[in-house]
């Protein structure tokens, strides 16, 4: 099995930053892909960005490119999300992923909130 515990989030006011990190632990194989979703509630969980650990591809939302920033380390089988100039509607529950061998694994979220 695969634990992923995500880190990072909390509130901030429209315009603020914040940086999540996740650490994978357990069985990880060294092809995989790690990225963030997030949901809130009533909506469907939507992909906020991926990357893959062999050349570094990377898909970011339309609705973050240019303010979000996904990073990992394979050697530490962590990922980051660099969120910058937050918005309203980024508010949501974020979640880690990993996707390896046919098979997906996600944390338990970690809360991002921005309000005025």
């Amino acid at each position: 099995q695969v634990q992923l515990v995500e880190s990072g989030g909390g509130s901030v006011h429209p315009g603020g930053s914040l940086t999540l990190s996740c650490d994978a632990s357990g069985d990880i194989f060294h092809i995989n892909d790690m990225g963030w979703y997030r949901q809130v509630p009533g909506k469907e969980r939507e992909a906020v960005a991926s990357i893959t650990s062999i050349t570094s591809s990377i898909i970011y939302a339309d609705s973050v490119k240019g303010r979000f920033t996904i990073t990992r380390n394979n050697a530490k089988n962590t990922v980051s999300l660099q969120m910058n100039s937050l918005q309203l509607e980024d508010t949501a529950i974020y979640y880690c992923n990993l996707k390896q061998l046919g098979s997906d694994y996600w944390g338990q979220g970690t809360r991002v909130t921005v309000s005025s």
